[in-house]
């Protein structure tokens, strides 16, 4: 059972390595969610938040990444 246990937090760990990241992502998919319900008549709006909502939060956490890399050596 431990076995199962230590596998299933790998496979996990695959998908929410970063805390963080995975809960910056989120927040960008609820504000495009509400974005969606709220104005209906401009789908691209909840589209354009997602893109650029995921692809900055993407380039901040590498961008910290790097930071945080850099003071360690």
């Amino acid at each position: 059972m431990n076995m199962l246990g230590s596998v299933f937090r790998e496979v996990l760990g695959l998908f929410v390595d970063d805390g963080a990241l995975a809960l910056e992502i989120v927040a960008v998919v609820v504000l495009a969610g509400m974005c969606a319900k709220l104005i209906p008549d401009v789908p691209l709006a909840a589209g354009a938040i997602l893109l650029c909502g995921c692809l900055g939060v993407l380039l901040a956490n590498v961008a910290q990444a790097r930071m945080d890399n850099d003071h360690t050596i």
